[in-house]
């Protein structure tokens, strides 16, 4: 061997006894490492966990030994998520009420987000074939125990997992509040039955069958939802029962020639203002007459929804009026309604007054704005509630009541009596033409009669009276009104009107039985022999228009009675 290979062999050695000496070095380290070093007191994921620490420690992780620490990270996880939620009181994720995520709150959280949910925005459908109504379950009675579906939510734990988990509803239902509810959806659900009607085809009356209408079962609908109020919640709809309702008179034919002979004549409305005694005449064509007509129980009536729009026509152009006016639409359907059952081709329509405002001027009181609107005073009053009507200034606005209560009785509107309490004079007219004239007493300055457009409510042969005047000592005395006619209260219960002569308590006639100046406590006294007349002539509802230099002349008749 030569010197080279024998320095070859000696190198070699070296070489195995260096990589010796540093394996054994290195298991050292282990060691006492393993000795010297704490021990971490993990949860029970396995001792690979351990040993994978221990190398990570030192560095020298080896990749195979990976796979054991990420699920020991994992699991490690996992018991921190479960421990916030167990011990945080939270509710799982994936978990749904109300289709609300409710998830990762706490219950209390859970509670408000499903009240405020409920309120805002869970709404229930209510049908009826193709119609729908939506409707606040709040409204209809349904109540939810938000606080109990939120503990229910709770108590699912990790049910929400991987698919989600959904709370049932917690429905109570208010009887009470739902009865109420549907009987008042009554009226947008119902539809009214149409009786047979009469059309115009060709010149002639023709007849059109009835149809059924529809009518909610609230009693059948409320069960629906006592028996299924969750159910109602989930599907956000509810059924309703509607029940078919047949006509009062499905078939035409029996009052067809009742209908046409009705309509061979034109049918005329009379519109009968009795505070300005105007009359407007209305007349229709065949045609649309026979469009109000249809087939009731006991005969031909009107047909409501088309004369609706003669009304509505007929007040754009009486509104427009000063002051405005109008027919109040149930009243001139029944008044058009009976003339039509009794076969009559006519009917007096009444006009009506609005309210209006009065603007206080220069000399104005309280009680001269209440003469001047024709009103006794405590209606004035009552229309102006809130204002202190002893303190007024020029520009004030008062309210000023419609003057219809002063006129309660259907108006008879071919009489007229006419009372002039400046000229403390009297006339009567039928159709126009005076009947009656002569002079009057009215009331003292201390009890005046008041201006205003009035009517002839009752007769009494003999009334009584009374006044503080005949009081005394030994009480209060009364008086006897010869035929006596009551036309405005005073105040509530106490009745001025005509009368003849006043019996006193003494014996005596009031006046001396004479008339001509202001002699009574504000009834319009004529001579017996007169009154007499004026009480045999005039009905009830007879228009009576007083007029004075603070209320002039509202009718045409009335500024004709004394324009010289």
């Amino acid at each position: 061997m030569d010197q080279d290979d024998q320095k070859e062999m000696e190198l070699s050695a070296a070489r195995r006894r260096h990589n010796m000496r540093q394996r054994q070095h290195v298991r050292t380290r282990e060691q006492r490492f393993q000795t010297d070093a704490p021990r971490l007191h993990l949860p029970d994921v396995g001792g690979w966990l351990q040993a994978g620490l221990s190398r990570l420690n030192l560095g020298q992780l080896e990749v195979r030994h990976l796979p054991y620490l990420v699920g020991g990270i994992a699991a490690l996880a996992l018991v921190v998520f479960l421990a916030s939620h167990l011990l945080g009181a939270r509710l799982f994720p994936n978990v749904f009420a109300l289709d609300v995520p409710i998830g990762d709150l706490t219950v209390d959280e859970a509670a408000q987000k499903l009240q405020a949910a409920w309120r805002g925005d869970v709404r229930i459908t209510l049908r009826d074939g193709d119609r729908t109504w939506i409707a606040d379950p709040t409204e209809m009675g349904l109540q939810l125990d938000a606080r109990k579906m939120a503990e229910d939510a709770r108590a699912a734990g990790l049910a929400g997992f991987p698919f989600g988990y959904w709370v049932e509803p917690v429905i109570t239902l208010d009887r009470g509040r739902a009865e109420a509810f549907f009987i008042d959806l009554r009226g947008e659900v119902d539809i009214a039955p149409i009786n047979a009607r009469y059309g115009w085809q060709e010149g002639q009356v023709v007849g059109i069958a009835g149809v059924d209408g529809r009518q909610l079962d609230v009693a059948d609908t409320l069960d629906t939802l006592l028996d299924q109020p969750v159910l109602a919640v989930k599907e956000r709809t509810l059924a309703l029962w509607v029940d078919p309702v047949t006509p009062t008179a499905a078939d035409p034919a029996p009052l067809l020639e009742n209908a046409r002979a009705l309509t061979a004549q034109p049918f005329e409305l009379r519109g009968y203002d009795p505070f300005y005694d105007i009359s407007t005449i209305w007349t229709t064509t065949p045609d649309v007459f026979t469009s109000w007509l249809e087939a009731g129980e006991n005969g031909l009536t009107l047909r409501d929804d088309t004369f609706a729009p003669f009304v509505l026509a007929q007040n754009a152009t009486l509104e427009a009026n000063d002051p405005p006016r109008y027919l109040d639409a149930t009243e001139t359907m029944d008044f058009v309604r009976a003339a039509i059952a009794a076969g009559q081709t006519s009917a007096t329509l009444r006009v009506r007054q609005r309210e209006t405002t009065y603007t206080v001027v220069s000399g104005d009181s309280a009680y001269r704005a209440a003469r001047k609107n024709g009103l006794p005073y405590y209606l004035f009053e009552a229309a102006n509630p809130d204002r202190d009507l002893s303190v007024l200034a020029i520009g004030d606005t008062l309210n000023v009541p419609s003057r219809d209560p002063m006129v309660p009785l259907p108006p008879v509107a071919d009489k007229r009596i006419i009372v002039d309490l400046d000229r403390q004079m009297l006339a009567a007219y039928e159709d126009g033409n005076e009947v009656f004239r002569w002079a009057i007493s009215s009331g003292i300055d201390d009890a005046p009669t008041s201006p205003g457009i009035f009517q002839i409510l009752d007769h009494t042969d003999v009334a009584y009276g009374s006044s503080y005047t005949l009081c005394n000592a030994e009480g209060c005395g009364q008086w006897e009104m010869y035929w006596f006619m009551g036309i405005y209260e005073v105040v509530p219960g106490l009745m001025n009107g005509f009368h003849g002569a006043v019996l006193l308590p003494n014996g005596a006639y009031l006046g001396g039985g004479s008339v001509g100046s202001q002699f009574t406590f504000g009834c319009v006294m004529s001579q017996d022999d007169q009154a007499r007349l004026l009480y045999d002539w005039a009905d009830e509802g007879t228009i009576v228009e007083i007029i004075s230099s603070d209320y002039p002349p509202q009718s045409e008749l009335a500024r004709r009675a004394f324009a010289t």
